[in-house]
């Protein structure tokens, strides 16, 4: 497999903070309109497509 490379490191590091739940403040402060992370996933279900 190897080294990642810069380009793909920094690519995973945003996906892996994009895939935290939504914070409770904001939902409290939508009044529940927007109750959920639509960009979250699961490592068994969805894969990433990233390419070198």
């Amino acid at each position: 497999m190897g080294k990642k490379t810069l380009r793909k490191k920094m690519r995973l590091g945003r996906k892996l903070k994009q895939n935290g739940r939504m914070p409770v403040l904001a939902v409290l402060k939508t009044h529940r309109r927007i109750q959920y992370n639509k960009k979250q996933r699961d490592w068994r279900r969805r894969k990433l497509r990233i390419s070198e």
